[in-house]
């Protein structure tokens, strides 16, 4: 008897959507645990994606690794929700402290990367099986990431992003070649994105009552 085909992606949008849904907490709050659970999935995508999103994979892993170790320490019950991190690291005047890496310093990056990721498959989303995914990547990217990159890596991104697939190929790419998994996968997607942009909008939120987009 032939066996059925394996339902386990690659890459698996029913993570992201868990991890960001676990990470709504009461008082409009942010989950930190829960949020790097789903940004790790995220971080796949970006591997998979290979240097065609370098410019915002390029150090996710080594920015979760920080806040897992801040998560772990002994102040780490400082560091179980974006309120009470950027509250106690403010507090304590330790975002102007030189030899301290900030946890909210850290969090905006992933924050911004965040932004262009779900702009980005939701104009994937808006596409056919054959139409380019350049355009969703380049509008995604000019509207996010672009405010904050230098005009050199604003360069390297526009042109990394020619090599962009056609939808079909950028899903088999990342969820392997099972038409179901690809079916399960866009299934998920809205629901994805919509848990996504809640996460994003309470972050986006709290850094906004703090005065700390522009940390440096």
């Amino acid at each position: 008897m032939a066996e059925s085909p394996s339902t386990e992606l690659p890459f698996d949008f029913r993570l992201v959507h868990d991890g960001f849904a676990s990470a709504l907490v009461e008082d409009e709050d942010v989950d930190l645990q829960h949020y790097l659970t789903a940004y790790k999935e995220l971080f796949k995508f970006f591997q998979l994606m290979g240097t065609v999103f370098s410019f915002v994979g390029s150090d996710v892993k080594s920015k979760i690794d920080i806040l897992e170790d801040l998560s772990n320490s002994s102040d780490g019950h400082h560091f179980t929700s974006v309120k009470k991190m950027i509250i106690y690291e403010k507090g304590e005047n330790l975002l102007k402290k030189k030899d301290y890496v900030s946890g909210s310093r850290t969090l905006l990056r992933l924050h911004r990367g965040l932004d262009f990721i779900k702009l980005f498959l939701k104009r994937v989303g808006e596409l056919s099986d054959s139409d380019s995914t350049y355009a969703a990547g380049s509008e995604a990217y000019t509207a996010t990431l672009a405010k904050h990159h230098p005009w050199l890596v604003r360069k390297g991104a526009t042109v990394a992003m020619y090599a962009l697939p056609t939808r079909q190929d950028l899903l088999i790419k990342v969820c392997g070649s099972n038409e179901a998994c690809i079916q399960r996968a866009l299934d998920v997607l809205p629901k994805m994105l919509l848990v996504a942009d809640e996460v994003f909008t309470r972050t986006e939120q709290c850094y906004t009552e703090h005065d700390l987009h522009s940390l440096p």
